[in-house]
């Protein structure tokens, strides 16, 4: 099911409910979306301004890229309830014998690791619209530039979120050398774009 076509009203009545989907994946999905979004805003409304026509080319071809980062992280809100479902189904089979157990052991795994990939597609995603959204504040138009430290802030509460979603999954892998090497990605995006974000907010900050 496709929760970006329901209405925010029904999105989060449907995520404060016992519905195991949309989750924290889903729902940091969509911040992403916003947060990008946000920064976005701030290319369009600097687009077009004799102020800043030196740096149009570069707003033009930034809101190009956030254009496709929104529509990639509004697809990762589906995307992670589709991947969430086998894992779901996973802890309902069978155990009463060892063939059984080794068969779930193994289904659990394959499940886990697919579990994992949205929300790191997710932190990917972030990161990318955070590098984005830090020159749209730095060059982008300063009647704006309030909404590129909330997309700022938005990516980074996303980034954050879907970094929780890979360790809880990553936490019950028996492959740990490749639970190790998930973990490692995720620490290092998490060490690189939250300081980076919490820069950009400062930044926006120091303006008023």
């Amino acid at each position: 099911m496709d929760f970006t076509k329901n209405s925010c009203a029904e999105f989060v009545e449907v995520l404060g409910s016992k519905a195991p989907v949309p989750g924290g994946g889903g729902a940091a999905a969509l911040v992403g979306a916003i947060g990008t979004a946000l920064g976005n805003m701030v290319g369009s409304l600097t687009v077009g301004k004799k102020k800043y026509a030196e740096v149009e080319a570069e707003m033009i071809a930034l809101k190009a890229k956030c254009d496709a980062l929104q529509s990639e992280l509004l697809k990762l809100v589906a995307r992670d309830a589709e991947v969430f479902e086998p894992l779901s189904r996973a802890y309902g089979l069978p155990k009463d014998t060892e063939e059984q157990r080794e068969y779930k052991a193994k289904v659990m795994e394959e499940a886990t690791l697919t579990a994992c990939s949205v929300p790191m597609e997710i932190m990917e995603k972030c990161c990318e619209a955070i590098e984005v959204i830090a020159v749209f504040a730095e060059k982008g138009s300063r009647l704006a530039v309030s909404d590129a430290g909330c997309g700022a802030a938005c990516c980074k509460a996303a980034l954050m979120s879907a970094s929780l979603n890979v360790f809880i999954n990553t936490k019950s892998m028996t492959n740990r050398e490749k639970a190790e090497e998930l973990n490692a990605r995720a620490n290092a995006m998490l060490d690189k774009y939250c300081p980076m974000a919490d820069d950009i907010f400062a930044a926006v900050r120091a303006n008023f």
